[in-house]
């Protein structure tokens, strides 16, 4: 009796370890402008209602990104993609909420420095993992490509994190930023939401982008690979979200994100992450990965 007692608490032990190596490490509570902004009413206020009549200009739309809502997911079902681009849903044009969040971008406007100018648009603005040019060794910027997939890791554990010296991780992250842009780009051209240009004037940012803005692209890949970092190296989370903080805030600075746009992408990244435990590729190529940094 005793023996077959013990059998079966070691399986119950098993059974739970094994549910437990399933789980993400749950979502930092939101904070800071972020939280702040969001306590602000969203619905759309009858005095500003002309501006929920813009949306974002159909002849601004670049044909490349739209290409990548065809795509086929690594990681995610086609049902998860459709109800992952239902999950969010920006604040009203009109709304309070957006009328606070473009204030805060004209704050920034005044006060960013030049430094700040210069990161954010010319060493964070570019980073970012393309899968098309990843298809052939032979494009001008497959090299280039992989140094980006491997920023966050670089930028936490040193120069050499890279594809070649982490393969396991390499593919990992591919198929994670491969399902990032699909749902980047399906749920911008599905909601459409405005620059926050199209709808402040006085806004002077340093880049005109030709996708809608709901949510961040970059915060989206920004976080999604941090919270993949993380669970490869737990002892490092901290730095990880730090790194997709600066992404995040970068396109604040130049003016062409609302705050909701960036916590909006952090959100959906993980609900993306929990949706892909559920994929059993997806469960060896991270558990694969993990061996590479145990």
């Amino acid at each position: 009796m005793m023996k077959t007692f013990n059998v079966l608490l070691l399986l119950t032990l098993m059974s739970s370890c094994a549910s437990v190596a399933q789980e993400l490490h749950p979502l930092e509570e939101v904070n800071g402008h972020y939280e702040r902004l969001q306590r602000l009413d969203a619905s759309p206020n009858p005095e500003r209602a002309h501006l929920d009549e813009i949306a974002f200009p159909a002849d601004e739309y670049s044909s490349g990104t739209l290409i990548y809502t065809m795509i086929t997911p690594a990681y995610l079902s086609p049902k998860q993609v459709e109800e992952l681009k239902q999950s969010i849903q920006f604040p009203a044009n009109s709304s309070d909420q957006t009328r606070a969040e473009l204030d805060y971008l004209l704050e920034w406007q005044e006060k960013r420095t030049a430094a700040q100018e210069d990161r954010s648009r010319n060493f964070l603005a570019p980073i970012g993992y393309w899968p098309h040019a990843d298809l052939l060794e032979t494009h001008r910027r497959h090299e280039q490509n992989l140094e980006y997939l491997f920023y966050e890791g670089r930028t936490v554990m040193g120069p050499e994190t890279t594809a070649k010296n982490y393969p396991a991780t390499a593919k990992l992250l591919k198929g994670i930023t491969k399902d990032m842009r699909l749902m980047e780009f399906t749920v911008k051209y599905h909601l459409l939401r405005a620059r926050p240009y199209h709808l402040e004037p006085k806004l002077d940012p340093l880049a005109r982008i030709s996708s809608p803005s709901f949510a961040s692209g970059h915060t989206l890949w920004a976080y999604i690979q941090a919270f993949a970092w993380s669970e490869l190296i737990p002892s490092k989370r901290k730095e990880f979200l730090e790194v997709a903080y600066e992404v995040g805030e970068s396109r604040e600075i130049m003016g062409i994100h609302y705050p909701s746009d960036e916590e909006a992408a952090r959100v959906l990244a993980h609900r993306m992450l929990t949706a892909m435990l559920s994929n059993e590729k997806f469960k060896e190529d991270l558990r694969r990965a993990k061996q590479e940094w145990n």
